[in-house]
């Protein structure tokens, strides 16, 4: 599935979920696009790459679809995140309760502070960055998220590859250069 598709559904997902806590209960791609920014065709196009949703001239059943993207995107199944960098910013992520909905799940803590390395924030260990590997390798996490100072990043990026990370979001101020393969966005 193209990476561009991916984000649509996920934004269609997003205000599908807003509309759903609104109460709306069918929408039609029109009306859809007004959240999206995107034309009904594309609506229409992306969504008829995986089934038959909506009905022609009415529109879609909103929680039906909701449940579709879920699947599409295979948020149905829960996953493991690793954060790397627990500072201020790295400490919100970890509070934030918005990936549960995506089936996310921060489950591994990295930092390179002494200070701050064997502590538990919400139940969870922080392991010292040079562990990375070790850990991320023998629990299987394949997702990262980064909010480490511009200088660690692309050190932290090399060390996150090596482990087997298939997806980074990253929130350093800084281009990072990974090889083919890996899913990197960079938030800045």
């Amino acid at each position: 599935m193209p990476h561009e598709t991916i984000k649509r559904l996920a934004l269609y997902l997003r205000s599908l979920r807003y509309l759903a806590e609104k109460r709306v209960e069918i929408i039609s791609s029109e009306k859809l696009t007004e959240y999206i920014h995107a034309s009904p065709a594309q609506v229409r196009k992306d969504l008829a790459c995986f089934g038959e949703f909506g009905v022609p001239g009415v529109g879609y059943q909103v929680k039906k679809l909701i449940a579709e993207i879920e699947s599409i995107l295979g948020l149905k199944e829960k996953r493991e995140v690793a954060l790397v960098g627990i500072g201020k910013l790295g400490g919100a992520l970890l509070a934030y309760t918005g990936f549960r909905k995506f089936g996310f799940r921060i489950s591994a803590l990295f930092d390179n502070n002494p200070e701050k390395i064997g502590k538990k924030i919400s139940g969870l260990k922080i392991e010292d960055v040079v562990r990375i590997e070790e850990v991320l390798k023998r629990r299987k996490i394949k997702i990262a998220i980064t909010t480490v100072p511009a200088t660690n990043a692309q050190e932290v990026a090399n060390r996150l590859v090596a482990a087997g990370i298939k997806v980074i979001l990253n929130f350093a101020p800084h281009y990072l250069n990974i090889p083919q393969g890996i899913i990197i966005n960079t938030i800045d």
